[in-house]
C-alpha cells in the first residue's frame, strides 16, 4: 500500500523572484532559500512516487464566482505562471489523485470538489518551483480556500486531512507519498473581506476577484502595486510559538485556533497555516524539525520551512 514518507511545511512568496535584488535583509533570505533547497535533497533522498501539494489560492485559479473549500486536481494541472513562477501544464498522477477523490467522496468521508482541468497558482507552483525542481515526480495538488471568507475551519482542515491519510494508506500500490504544505506563516496582504469592501483600492481587487477568470493579467500590475505599497505585519512570537508546536509534535493545537484568532494574531495571510495543519495531520503530527525562520518585511512574510520524517522519528525512538 501507499505510504507517506516525508512532509514539509514552506512558506512562500513570489518577491523572491521579482524583488530579490532589492531585498536588503539579504543574509535572512539567503538563509531561506538555502532552507528549501535544503528541503528539496531531502524529497529527493525520499524517493517518491508522488507529491500531494497542499496549497493556498490567491485569486487567479478561482474567482469569487466559485470558491470551493477544498478542490482536489485529478486530471489537467495548469499553473498561471505569475511572477515568475513554473507556467503551463504540471504533470499529475492521475491515477492517484482520483483514488484519493473516489474515496473521500464516495466513501461517504467528504464531498470535496475536484477539478479535471485545474489551475493553480503560485499557492502551488512556488513549492514546484523552489523544492522539485530537478525531481522527475508527478504531483497531485490541492488547493485550500484560505483568503474568501467564509473559511474553513482548523478543525475541519484536520478532519479532511485526515481522511486523505487513510485514503493514502488504502491505495494498492507501493507509493511513496511525500506532502507539501505551501504558505503562511505570519504577514498581512491589504485584500479586503470581498463581503464589505472599504475605499477604491478594496472595491478594485473585490472586482478583480468576480471578473478576472478569463483576464485576470489584465488586474495584475495595480494588484501587485497595492500588495507592493503595504506595510509588513510579521508577528515572530507567534511564528516561533507555531513552528516550537510543530517541532515538538503537538501541531494539533493549531486544530484548535479559529479564523478570528489567527487574523487579529497573525494576519490574513496566516489563514494559510490550515495547509500546515493538514500536512502534519497526514504525518500523525510526528515531531518535526525547523530548518528556517527569517521575518523578511520586503516580502511582507515571516519565512520559515519545517520538515517532518516518519523515519527519523522511528529511529530515534528506538
Amino acid at each position: 500500500m501507499a505510504k507517506i514518507v516525508l512532509g514539509i511545511g514552506a512558506s512562500h512568496s513570489t518577491l523572491m523572484n521579482t524583488h530579490w535584488e532589492e531585498t536588503t535583509h539579504k543574509a535572512e533570505a539567503e538563509r531561506f532559500r538555502d532552507a528549501l533547497y535544503m528541503s528539496r535533497e531531502k524529497i529527493a533522498a525520499s524517493k517518491p512516487d508522488v507529491v500531494l501539494i497542499l496549497g493556498s489560492n490567491h485569486f487567479r485559479g478561482f474567482w469569487l464566482d466559485l470558491i470551493p473549500a477544498f478542490t482536489l486536481g485529478v486530471g489537467e494541472c495548469i499553473s498561471s505562471g505569475e511572477s515568475g513562477t513554473p507556467k503551463g501544464p504540471q504533470r499529475v498522477d492521475v491515477e492517484f489523485a482520483r483514488h484519493l477523490a473516489n474515496e473521500l467522496i464516495e466513501g461517504g468521508r467528504f464531498d470535496l470538489a475536484y477539478s479535471a482541468r485545474l489551475q493553480i497558482d503560485h499557492g502551488q507552483s512556488h513549492a514546484i518551483q523552489y523544492l522539485l525542481d530537478g525531481i522527475d515526480v508527478p504531483i497531485v495538488p490541492l488547493v485550500v480556500n484560505v483568503f474568501a471568507p467564509p473559511l474553513p475551519t482548523f478543525k475541519r482542515c484536520e478532519e479532511v486531512a485526515k481522511a486523505l491519510r487513510d485514503a493514502v494508506a488504502s491505495y494498492p500500490a507501493d507509493t511513496r507519498v511525500v506532502v507539501i504544505a505551501s504558505g503562511g506563516l505570519s504577514h498581512r496582504l491589504p485584500w479586503p473581506d470581498w463581503r464589505d469592501p472599504h475605499g477604491e483600492d478594496e472595491d478594485f481587487m473585490v472586482q478583480a476577484w468576480l471578473d478576472g477568470r478569463e483576464n485576470w493579467s489584465d488586474y495584475d500590475v495595480r494588484r501587485r502595486q497595492i500588495i507592493r505599497a503595504a506595510d509588513a505585519a510579521i508577528t515572530p512570537e507567534f511564528d516561533d510559538r507555531i513552528l516550537d508546536l510543530f517541532a515538538s509534535g503537538k501541531a494539533s493545537e493549531l486544530a484548535e485556533f479559529t479564523t478570528q484568532q489567527i487574523e487579529d494574531e497573525a494576519g490574513n495571510g496566516a489563514q494559510e497555516l490550515r495547509t500546515w495543519l493538514m500536512m502534519a495531520a497526514m504525518l500523525d503530527y510526528v515531531p518535526g524539525e525547523r530548518l528556517a525562520y527569517e521575518a523578511i518585511p520586503e516580502w511582507l512574510t515571516g519565512m520559515g520551512v519545517t520538515i517532518l520524517d516518519p523515519a527519523g522519528t522511528d529511529s530515534a525512538t528506538t
